[in-house]
């Protein structure tokens, strides 16, 4: 504050004897809260315990996805509320579960691969359809209510794979995202509703 920077100087001058020291009055609470001194108001932020509680709430969604693949979700899911933006939660997805390890392990055949690969290819509209819903849930969630209607809520999905597997053709993450306004209507509506507020790409 201008007034307490001002106090060592003038103690410097009244030590030199160019004037007397001069205490500085103390700020009254009505002083202390001018406009010109009060921080400027932000606008609602999101919590980092309440972006933890959403992060489980995914965690415990996808983790029973498939009955046969107790690893469906490698780690745990990372959320960030970005100001001005929205809220982002990450996720690694194993569609198929691998082979079990043992002492010694087969390699694994031509024949293993193709189905390997077909089976995640029948599983990835599974978890797109899965995501929809997960996005419409967490943008109507009790954890999103800080997050202003107009910003963003995002949900990118990083699919693992095994160093045998053929990739071509697969892909390596899909994203979706929607206004929390639109989602959450579309929620409520039901139906198409829902696909046509999400925006969705994959890479």
């Amino acid at each position: 504050m201008k007034v307490l920077s001002t106090v060592p100087f003038l103690l410097a001058l009244a030590a030199a004897g160019s004037a007397p020291a001069v205490a500085a009055p103390p700020l009254t609470p009505a002083q202390a809260l001018t406009p010109a001194q009060a921080p400027a108001s932000e606008a609602p932020r999101v919590g980092r315990s309440v972006i933890a509680a959403a992060e489980k709430n995914i965690d415990n969604r996808f983790t029973r996805l498939w009955d046969d693949n107790p690893f469906v979700v490698l780690g745990p899911t990372r959320g960030v509320y970005l100001e001005g933006y929205g809220a982002v939660f990450t996720a690694e997805i194993n569609l198929v579960q691998g082979p079990i390890l043992g002492i010694v392990t087969p390699p694994r055949t031509l024949d293993d691969i193709t189905k390997h690969k077909q089976k995640k290819i029948a599983r990835i509209p599974e978890l797109k359809k899965a995501l929809q819903q997960a996005l419409a849930d967490l943008a109507a969630s009790p954890e999103m209510a800080a997050v202003p209607p107009d910003q963003q809520i995002v949900m990118v999905a990083f699919l693992s794979h095994y160093p045998w597997e053929d990739l071509s053709g697969l892909p390596g993450e899909i994203m979706m995202q929607g206004s929390k306004q639109k989602l959450t209507e579309a929620l409520h509506a039901g139906g198409a509703s829902l696909a046509a507020a999400i925006q969705a790409a994959q890479f």
